[in-house]
C-alpha cells in the first residue's frame, strides 16, 4: 500500500545552517504519526517544508502518489494537506465564524461548508457559543480550538498539528488531546508535533525522535512510551 505522504531524504536550510538533515518518514492513511524532539529539533521546519512554506534544498516529498516539489503552498492546501501553525495565527479582530469560513477560502461547496462549520462547533462547542465574537478575546486554548477548526474546514486528507498544547493549562491540554484522539476515532490523518511526548506517544500509531535536524529513533508509540532513552530523554523519568 502507498504512504498518504512520503518523505525521504529530505534537507533544508536556512541560508548555510541546515536545520533538516536527511530526514525519512511515511504517514499511511488514518494514522496519527507524532514527531518529538526537544527545541530546535527540525521539527517545525519539517511541517512547514510539507506545507510549502518552506522550500527544501534536497529531498523528496509525494502526498497521495504526487511530488510536492514545485508545488505553491496554496495548492497544497488544494490537495488536501493543511496545516494548524504553531502559534495558532488566528485573526483576532474577526469573528469565530469568518475565522473557520477562511478556512474554507477554496472550497465553493455552501452546503457542505456549513455542514463543516457545524462539525466545528460539534468538536468545539465554546466556539459555537461564541461564534459571532471576535477570535482575539478567546483564551489561549480556545484560539488554538479555534486553529484546528479552521485547519479542519479545508476537509484535509492529512491534517498537520504543530504544538497544539504549547502554552495550555493542564486542563486545557487534556481537552485538546482529547479531541485529537476523537479525530483519530473518526479516521483523520494526523502528523503531529508535540512538546508533551507523553500525551503525543500514548495517540500516535508511530512516532519518531528528532534531534539537531535527525530522525534518531523511530517505533510505534507503545514502544518509544517504553524506550528507556525516550523515558529519560523526553518522559523526565530517572
Amino acid at each position: 500500500m502507498t504512504a498518504l505522504l512520503e518523505v525521504e531524504d529530505l534537507r533544508v536550510a536556512y541560508g548555510k545552517i541546515e536545520a533538516v538533515k536527511g530526514i525519512s518518514f511515511t504517514v499511511d492513511a488514518g494514522q496519527v504519526v507524532t514527531l518529538i524532539g526537544t527545541n530546535g529539533a527540525g521539527k517545525t521546519t519539517t511541517l512547514r517544508t510539507l506545507s510549502g512554506l518552506l522550500k527544501p534544498v534536497g529531498g523528496h516529498i509525494r502526498f497521495d502518489g504526487k511530488s510536492l516539489r514545485r508545488v505553491p503552498a496554496h495548492h497544497i492546501v488544494s490537495l488536501g494537506l493543511a496545516h494548524s501553525p504553531e502559534g495558532r495565527h488566528i485573526f483576532p479582530r474577526m469573528t469565530i465564524e469568518d475565522n473557520l469560513r477562511l478556512g474554507a477560502f477554496l472550497r465553493n461547496d455552501r452546503p457542505g461548508i456549513e455542514k463543516d462549520i457545524q462539525r466545528a462547533y460539534d468538536l468545539f462547542p465554546i466556539l459555537g457559543e461564541r461564534r459571532k465574537q471576535a477570535a482575539g478575546t478567546l483564551s489561549g486554548g480556545e484560539q488554538q480550538m479555534l486553529a484546528m477548526g479552521r485547519a479542519l474546514m479545508s476537509q484535509p486528507k492529512l491534517l498537520m498539528l504543530d504544538e497544539p498544547s504549547m502554552g495550555l493549562s493542564p486542563i486545557m491540554m487534556q481537552k485538546i488531546m482529547a479531541t485529537i484522539a476523537e479525530l483519530k476515532a473518526q479516521g483523520t490523518t494526523i502528523l503531529l508535533v508535540e512538546q508533551n511526548a507523553q500525551a503525543a506517544l500514548s495517540l500516535a500509531d508511530r512516532g519518531h525522535v528528532m534531534e539537531i535536524g535527525r530522525i534518531v529513533l523511530s517505533g510505534t508509540g507503545q514502544e518509544l512510551l517504553h524506550d528507556e532513552s525516550v523515558r529519560k530523554a523526553y518522559l523526565g523519568e530517572d
